[in-house]
């Protein structure tokens, strides 16, 4: 059975107050989490992505504008691709991701079209 392509959104929410930068020994720990994370799922992670630089620029028909706007509530950040037989074996694959725990965060699951491997 050919596995499908899923591409995760990671999504900046609202982040209530008192949720500041992690400390040195933190950042050690989420590193490690990843670390763990990614040999965990090193057969279904495609692409571990990257994170997105916050400007960019948005092209319609119309025309070109700088972009994303900051009417935006929530904001992509990053993503990723992971690979899975079904929506349920991608939700587990992210679901164990330590960027689920982060303040604030929201992954969305999205199936490429046609992208089996």
């Amino acid at each position: 059975m050919s596995k499908h392509k899923y591409m995760v959104l990671f999504r900046n929410g609202p982040v209530s107050g008192g949720e500041g930068r992690p400390s040195p020994e933190q950042m050690q720990q989420m590193f490690a989490a990843y670390k763990t994370w990614m040999e965990t799922f090193k057969g279904q992670i495609v692409d571990v992505g990257d994170k997105l630089k916050p400007g960019g620029k948005v092209v319609t028909a119309a025309g070109v504008a700088d972009g994303p706007f900051v009417e935006v509530k929530e904001l992509i950040g990053g993503y990723m691709i992971v690979s899975a037989d079904d929506y349920d074996g991608a939700v587990e694959v992210v679901r164990a991701c330590p960027a689920v725990h982060a303040p604030g965060a929201i992954l969305e699951i999205r199936e490429l079209m046609g992208a089996k491997m």
